[in-house]
């Protein structure tokens, strides 16, 4: 088993292949164009941590081609691609990168088309459990305050995570669980009936326990990315491309 912290370092190997790729694309003014214009891929490496993807703007058969020279740049390192987790797919079909599940798709009452980035559903999936296992009967011993207090903290740092992505609705799917979850949790421990619950909330039937209140992933508010990637250090040095003209 590959160390997480060892690989990251090993893979500083393949953003210097990619660079080095990217500048000889770059070479010419107009050549990323002609390439596209003539049907060669053009790509992009991303890469967090162990974690990358190639992205291509171009032919499936070159990103097959990509593949192999990415699992050619790691065999001299000793590192091999995951055949489970390396997959050739169209953006239409989507993919999931860092919890997320990134899809092109038609905008709802438009024919434009764009990519979505959501959380996917391994990660949503991932904090239901999270709330689930909070919400057990052994954890009964514990005030509402004190679960709300650490349920509220749980789903707000998850949805800081994914709250540049287009995830408003994902949220709310996790709040009603979360919810739900906590109506369970009430009547196990109080042994009352459902229609009881009203007097645990303070605003409609938002649970609260003295000023603690359920604020859920909801509260965080959804801002857009916005790309940033020219103001953003590149690992390698660029030379500057002042008096080339």
């Amino acid at each position: 088993m590959t160390s997480p912290l060892l690989a990251n370092i090993a893979l500083s190997a393949l953003d210097e292949y990619f660079h080095a790729q990217w500048q000889s694309l770059m070479s010419g003014k107009y050549q990323r164009e002609k390439r596209r214009k003539t049907g060669t891929g053009n790509w992009r490496l991303v890469r967090y941590a162990d974690d990358f993807v190639v992205l291509v703007s171009g032919p499936a058969h070159q990103a097959e081609v990509l593949r192999e020279q990415v699992a050619e740049v790691l065999a001299p390192l000793g590192l091999r691609l995951s055949a489970e987790k390396t997959r050739v797919v169209h953006i239409d079909d989507g993919f999931d990168f860092l919890g997320h599940r990134i899809r092109r798709q038609r905008k709802r009452g438009t024919n434009k088309r764009y990519v979505y980035t959501r959380p996917s559903k391994k990660a949503v999936q991932a904090i239901k459990d999270r709330v689930s296992e909070r919400t057990y009967r052994n954890t009964q011993n514990q005030s509402l305050a004190q679960l709300l207090t650490g349920l509220n903290r749980t789903l707000k740092g998850w949805a800081y995570y994914f709250h540049h992505g287009s995830a408003k609705r994902t949220f709310n799917t996790v709040d009603h669980h979360t919810w739900h979850r906590l109506a369970i949790w009430l009547r196990r421990k109080h042994g009352i009936p459902s229609s009881q619950l009203k007097r645990f909330c303070d605003q409609g039937w938002r649970f609260a326990d003295g000023e603690i209140a359920f604020l859920g992933a909801s509260s965080v508010m959804i801002e857009r990315y916005r790309y940033r990637g020219a103001r953003i250090p590149a690992p390698w040095t660029i030379e500057s491309a002042a008096g080339t003209g």
